[in-house]
């Protein structure tokens, strides 16, 4: 197994929920005159106040003075002891996940409206979301019903597909970057550690991405991300979300790591409806992993549950409420 422990890139960390969303709650300020603030960005966005923010980067809600809507804007923030060629990785990275994004146009993917570049770095301008965090749910909520789980695993696992098929691998599912609103339809965010094959690699040889729990076990060994990788994320996504903790959990980032790559998982207490299907999704070997069409079939029989029966997931679901009770 690579060594991991320093070597895990870190992600954008939201005020108070471990995710670079556009999550947005009503605010004073995002409902006033767009000249309430005085940040204007490439001459068009109106920054007001900050929704996200952590090591490397801001999200701002803002107003779009062309268009007059609210956006979410994501600010690339240098990150102090890097070195230039690090720091231009780092701004090709924001360029890349933009377009990434733009490129996938999918209804459970984040909707990405512009790539701006101001003050010499890049911005990204995204659709701003009233939601929360599937990370910031179970935290407030603790474990999600099986039904709610199995909802969120299909969007999700519809945004991967569609992702797959354009030749992009995430390489950072996990619930801090997957946005729930007050229906259940769940929104992946955060491309900024995808592998797309459409560009030349960013990584550093040797430097493991992505979040320790949630790094599948053949890229902890060295192997190169594919699509059963991030399966296999959604697979701790599912875990963490019925169970209310990762099946990997330890003390340490390395320790995660290494138990993910080398132990079984830690035993289910509550998610027994879905356990089948997870202790498939969290194999080892990533050939023997579910194809995307065996999950969907299996999810879907929960799915089902949560809306009396129907597919239509356009539908409200009973036990969604919560969501927006938080706004």
């Amino acid at each position: 197994m690579n060594r991991a422990g320093a070597g895990v890139a870190k992600d954008l960390h939201p005020a108070g929920s471990g995710s670079s969303s556009t999550q947005s709650r009503p605010s004073s300020s995002a409902t006033a005159s767009p000249r309430a603030h005085t940040r204007l960005v490439a001459g068009r966005y109106r920054l007001f106040d900050v929704a996200g923010c952590g090591g490397s980067g801001v999200v701002w809600r803002a107003m779009d003075d062309v268009l007059g809507r609210q956006v979410a804007v994501k600010e690339l923030v240098p990150i102090p002891g890097l070195i230039p060629s690090e720091q231009q990785i780092l701004q090709e990275r924001v360029r890349r996940e933009a377009r990434t994004a733009a490129r996938l146009n999918h209804p459970h993917i984040i909707t990405v409206h512009d790539m701006i570049e101001d003050d010499g770095r890049p911005w990204i301008v995204m659709e701003l979301l009233r939601c929360r965090s599937l990370a910031h749910l179970i935290t407030d909520h603790g474990p999600l019903s099986p039904p709610q789980t199995a909802t969120i695993g299909l969007h999700t696992l519809a945004a991967l597909c569609r992702a797959h098929r354009h030749g992009v691998v995430h390489r950072d599912v996990k619930p801090a970057n997957i946005l729930v609103d007050d229906r259940g339809r769940a929104v992946l965010t955060d491309f900024g550690f995808a592998a797309d094959h459409n560009e030349n690699p960013l990584t550093t040889t040797g430097f493991l991405v992505g979040t320790a729990g949630y790094i599948a076990p053949e890229r902890a060994r060295g192997r190169p991300a594919e699509p059963a990788s991030d399966l296999w994320s959604l697979g701790v996504t599912l875990y963490t979300a019925i169970e209310g903790r990762g099946p990997y959990d330890r003390d340490t980032p390395l320790a995660t790591i290494t138990a993910a790559a080398e132990e079984e998982p830690d035993p289910m207490r509550l998610g027994h409806a879905l356990k089948p299907l997870i202790d498939r999704l969290l194999n080892k070997d990533p050939r023997q992993r579910p194809t995307p069409e065996q999950i969907d079939r299996e999810l879907r029989k929960l799915s089902t549950a949560a809306t009396g029966g129907s597919r239509n997931q356009g539908h409200r679901a009973d036990g969604w409420a919560f969501v927006g009770c938080l706004w």
